[in-house]
């Protein structure tokens, strides 16, 4: 099988899996190019190394998951309905994931933060991107519910980001229980953080 058009695909959906079921350590390129039926030449061809992979798999997910918290996040209504439906489908979707396999997935980007923070500069400052663009756009949000008075924090900023935090450390513990009934609380706990009226 040569260097087919779809074999980048492959990989990148290949370690995606894998990186989410075991983590990125454990893995090896021949794993991976297994998992994605291509030749370990092909993975050379399209990746210098398993970091260069790491970061495509990061930033394949995050493009993905951007579209989705905007489409979301952006929508009409009011901005805290906004801010739930975020959180409903954050739970919609890591419920799909157990069904399908029978575990909580958590976080992709919480999952190699954890993993690799200390240990690979590149994907810990790609992380750290992807966190502060998360806490952008809750923040965007976060003001308009200021400005309507439906909220009462001074620094919408770090407000912002305990509501990025606590969304990330719940799906940590749903991942942790293997339970997705641990995101429940996640509204409640987002309309205290945020003081909201």
């Amino acid at each position: 099988m040569g260097r087919t058009s779809d074999a980048k695909q492959k990989i990148l959906g290949a370690a995606r899996s894998l990186i989410e079921g075991r983590g990125y350590s454990a893995l090896g390129v021949a794993e991976i190019c297994k998992a994605a039926g291509v030749p370990k030449g092909s993975f050379y061809y399209f990746f210098e190394s398993k970091e260069s992979l790491a970061l495509a798999v990061v930033d394949e997910h995050w493009a993905a998951q951007r579209r989705d918290w905007a489409r979301v996040l952006e929508a009409d209504g009011e901005p805290l309905q906004r801010l739930r439906g975020l959180f409903e489908e954050t739970q919609a979707g890591q419920r799909a994931v157990q069904e399908g396999c029978g575990t909580v997935s958590g976080c992709l980007f919480g999952n190699l933060t954890l993993e690799l923070s200390n240990q690979t500069e590149a994907v810990r400052r790609r992380l750290q991107e992807i966190f502060d663009a998360q806490v952008d756009m809750v923040e965007t949000v976060v003001k308009e519910a200021r400005e309507r008075g439906d909220v009462t924090v001074a620094d919408t900023r770090e407000a912002a980001r305990a509501v990025v935090a606590q969304l990330e450390g719940q799906v940590m513990f749903a991942k942790l229980y293997n339970s997705t009934e641990r995101l429940t609380p996640l509204w409640n706990n987002c309309l205290a953080l945020l003081g909201a009226r």
